[in-house]
C-alpha cells in the first residue's frame, strides 16, 4: 500500500480518493474548498488544508495526484510543486489536459528531477463502484512503481502505460473524440424513431435495454440511455444544450494537422455547437448521456439548470 495526496476533489477526485482509502492507501486530501476536505477526513483521510500542509504530510518520496481543472489552474500548481517537490517526488495530472502541455510541464518539472506521469482517466461518477480506466504516459519506471494504486482505481486490465510524456492524455483525448462519435449515433438513431410513424407505440428505455442484450451496438452509453429513459420517458425535463469539454476539439485540431480525415468525430463536434441554438430529441439524448455518465450539468427545461 502506497501513500498518495489528492488534490481537487470534485466530481472525479473525491470518489478516486475514496477508492484508495478503500483500498488500504494512505490518502493525503486538499481541496481548495475545506468541507470536501472535512468529509474526506470523516472517511479515513488525512487532511491538508493548504499546499505547504500537503506536501509536509506526505512521506518521501512525494506522489500527488491532481484531479484540477485543465489549463492554468494546473499550471499554478505545477509552479508551486517545482519549488517545493524534491528529486525522485512523482507529480501525477489526471485532467482532461492537452497532451502538448504535459510535455511542457514535465521538462520542468524534470530539472530538479521531479517525475511527471499524465493519467488519462475514464469512468465519470461510476468509477468508484466500477473502477477507473487509465491511459498513462511519462516515465515508465515511475508508472511502474505507481503500479499499485493503479491497480486498486482501475477494474482488471484496465490501465495501460502509453507511452513518453502526453502519450496518457493523447489516448484519452482520442478515446473522448470516438465517445463523441458514438453519443451522436445513438441520438440521431433515437431521433429518427422520435419522428416515425410508430413513436407512440416505441418504449425508447426497453430500446436501449433490447439492444444490449447481444446486439452489435451494445455497450455501457446504451445503459445510461436506458436508465434515463426509464426516468424521463421522452426526456422533457432536460434540455438539448449540449456542452464540450475541449476533447473533441483538440481530437479535430489534431486530424487537421495530420491530415487523417476524421469525418464523424469533426461532425459530432458541430453538432454540439447547433445544439446551443436548437432543441432537438437527438440533442437532449445527447445532453442526458453527458449527465448520466458523467455528472455534467444539464440544462432543464424552461432554462433552470440541474444535474
Amino acid at each position: 500500500m502506497m501513500q498518495i495526496a489528492i488534490a481537487g476533489l470534485g466530481r472525479m477526485g473525491l470518489n478516486m480518493a475514496r477508492r484508495l482509502l478503500r483500498g488500504g492507501h494512505s490518502v493525503v486530501a486538499y481541496n481548495r474548498s475545506p468541507w470536501k476536505t472535512d468529509q474526506l477526513v470523516s472517511e479515513g483521510a488525512i487532511g491538508a488544508y493548504d499546499m505547504s500542509e500537503l506536501v509536509s504530510r506526505l512521506s518521501s518520496p512525494r506522489i500527488l495526484w491532481m484531479m484540477l481543472p485543465a489549463g492554468s489552474a494546473i499550471d499554478m500548481y505545477i509552479h508551486q510543486l517545482n519549488e517545493s517537490f524534491s528529486e525522485g517526488d512523482i507529480v501525477i495530472d489526471g485532467a482532461n489536459t492537452y497532451y502538448k502541455d504535459d510535455i511542457r510541464r514535465a521538462e520542468l518539472l524534470s530539472q530538479k528531477g521531479i517525475r511527471f506521469v499524465d493519467a488519462g482517466v475514464s469512468g465519470g461518477i461510476w468509477g468508484l463502484e466500477k473502477g477507473y480506466c487509465l491511459m498513462l504516459g511519462g516515465d515508465q519506471q515511475s508508472c511502474q512503481f505507481l503500479e499499485p494504486v493503479f491497480e486498486t482505481l482501475a477494474p482488471e486490465k484496465g490501465y495501460l502505460y502509453c507511452g513518453p510524456s502526453g502519450a496518457g492524455h493523447f489516448v484519452k483525448m482520442i478515446h473522448n473524440g470516438i465517445e463523441y462519435g458514438m453519443m451522436q449515433a445513438y441520438s440521431e438513431g433515437f431521433q429518427l424513431m422520435e419522428a416515425s410513424e410508430y413513436k407512440r407505440s416505441l418504449n425508447y428505455a426497453d430500446i436501449a435495454g433490447l439492444w444490449n442484450r447481444g446486439s452489435v451496438i451494445r455497450s455501457w452509453l446504451l445503459e445510461l440511455a436506458e436508465k434515463a429513459f426509464a426516468e424521463d420517458p421522452r426526456l422533457l425535463r432536460i434540455k438539448g444544450y449540449v456542452d464540450d469539454s475541449g476533447e473533441g476539439r483538440w481530437t479535430v485540431q489534431y486530424a487537421v494537422e495530420s491530415g487523417v480525415p476524421a469525418p464523424v468525430i469533426a461532425m459530432s463536434l458541430f453538432n454540439r455547437f447547433s445544439s446551443r441554438e436548437t432543441d432537438s430529441f437527438a440533442n437532449r439524448v445527447l445532453a442526458a448521456l453527458r449527465r448520466e455518465f458523467g455528472g455534467h450539468v444539464a440544462r432543464a427545461a424552461g432554462g433552470i439548470v440541474k444535474g
